[in-house]
């Protein structure tokens, strides 16, 4: 008899490993998708409240359009973009920012000139960036622009906006923090100054630091050394060096935030990472989240639809986090009140149950739609399903048998409750399920 040949050692091996996700790029699993849930439906309710409508735009755009929006010179552009040649030789990039897709779509659908636009988006963005807590490679941000608006105004609105949207979330301890960058004119004399400053000092630059000098200076304002954090102090101020118009649209936003009673931290240091700002640039800041303690940022961006073939307009707007701001509803679950159990397991006793279980099951689901209803499949006793009622975490157990299949009723059991069995009809039983809170 032939003696079959044993396979090698590592074929077995190979075989048995399974396939990981690609790293930086996370599951979301049904634990954490209610958190994601409830804070992008508080976010729709809130910007509808404001009358944003939503926008969605493709997760894949040219490559040109991020580098005439973000900056060649960026981090983002040289070492962060997953950027490809398709099969028809163009270069394509997965989005790491929304704003410049907006952009592009407002421009190409005419949306934009001598209109007011206020659009929101939501989706994921992709940068090659080391992964950890709080940054990721496929990460997710909910965006809001506006366009056509010059004034102070609107500015104000958007900030308060987001205030909002923590109140709605129970979110608490966010710090705001503002800054103006002025005009191009105003920040171009600035940057020569910085650049001036900066290089008379190379020697205690970082590397970081080193390669933004000429190419991104006002982001080493921002830098997070320690080392650093003396001779930044020592810099030169943009406030210096701001144009009027820019000092007065950004007093007259304080004055504003001032009257709603908008708490904020003028920061000087505060830049943005992104090349086409001016004048207001904004944060919403966490010291609950380590490192990664910004989870809403933006600003006004005047010169951005001009900048890709548009006409002059107006423009200013901001992006969330979405993991950060999910990481701290997760750590406040008390004030996000999300239940993920069902509210009824429908079990099943006895032959000919099964089609009557679908039938109620279907009939509650149209009649008290906030019900969450599990009903038992693939058999199994009474004791067994009432294992699986109490390892679900239902509230209550409807029991159908075949008496009570005949007569149209049901027996409910409160699980969670100490409280007598009931013996109901089946509108009795809608009627009771219909007062269930909505997830």
């Amino acid at each position: 008899m032939p003696v079959r040949p044993n396979i090698c050692k590592s074929v077995k091996n190979l075989m048995a490993k399974h396939i990981q996700a690609v790293r930086g790029m996370n599951d979301i699993l049904p634990t954490d998708t209610p958190y994601w849930r409830f804070l992008e439906e508080r976010a729709r309710r809130v910007f509808e409240a404001y009358s944003f409508e939503e926008m969605r735009m493709p997760i894949v755009e040219k490559t040109e359009l991020f580098k005439r929006t973000i900056g060649e010179v960026t981090d983002i552009v040289e070492k962060e973009m997953y950027t490809f040649d398709d099969r028809n030789g163009d270069s394509l990039t997965l989005r790491p920012e929304g704003t410049a897709g907006c952009v592009r779509a407002g421009i190409e659908n005419g949306l934009l000139h001598n209109q007011i636009q206020r659009v929101w988006y939501q989706g994921q963005m992709f940068r090659h960036e080391r992964p950890q807590k709080g940054r990721y490679r496929q990460f997710h941000q909910i965006g809001v622009e506006c366009f056509g608006i010059d004034g102070p105004d609107v500015d104000a609105e958007l900030i308060m906006m987001t205030a909002r949207l923590w109140r709605e979330l129970g979110l608490n301890g966010l710090e705001l923090q503002l800054n103006t960058l002025g005009s191009v004119q105003a920040r171009a004399v600035y940057r020569e100054k910085l650049v001036e400053y900066m290089s008379a000092h190379q020697d205690q630059l970082d590397e970081d630091s080193q390669r933004r000098l000429h190419s991104n200076p006002l982001r080493i304002l921002d830098t997070k050394n320690p080392a650093m954090q003396k001779l930044v102090a020592g810099a030169p101020e943009l406030k210096d060096y701001l144009d009027e118009d820019s000092q007065a649209h950004f007093e007259s936003l304080c004055a504003l935030l001032d009257a709603a009673g908008i708490a904020y931290k003028v920061n000087r240091r505060l830049v943005r990472g992104l090349d086409y700002y001016n004048k207001t640039v904004f944060e919403w800041v966490t010291d609950q989240l380590g490192a990664q303690g910004t989870v809403c940022a933006g600003g006004r961006f005047d010169g951005l639809v001009e900048q890709l073939g548009g006409r002059a307009t107006p423009a200013l707007g901001f992006a969330m986090g979405v993991e950060r701001l999910v990481s701290l509803l997760a750590d406040n679950d008390e004030a996000v009140e999300i239940d993920r159990n069902p509210h009824a397991y429908l079990v099943l006793a006895g032959e000919g149950t099964t089609q009557g279980g679908l039938f109620l099951a279907e009939k509650i689901r149209d009649q008290a739609p906030n019900a969450r209803i599990r009903m038992n499949c693939g058999g199994g006793g009474f004791k067994g399903q009432f294992k699986k009622a109490d390892r679900c975490g239902a509230e209550l157990a409807i029991i159908l048998g075949e008496e009570e299949l005949a007569q149209k009723q049901v027996t409910v059991k409160f699980l969670r409750q100490d409280k007598a069995q009931l013996n109901l009809s089946y509108d009795e039983v809608i009627s009771l399920l219909k007062d269930m809170p909505a997830l």
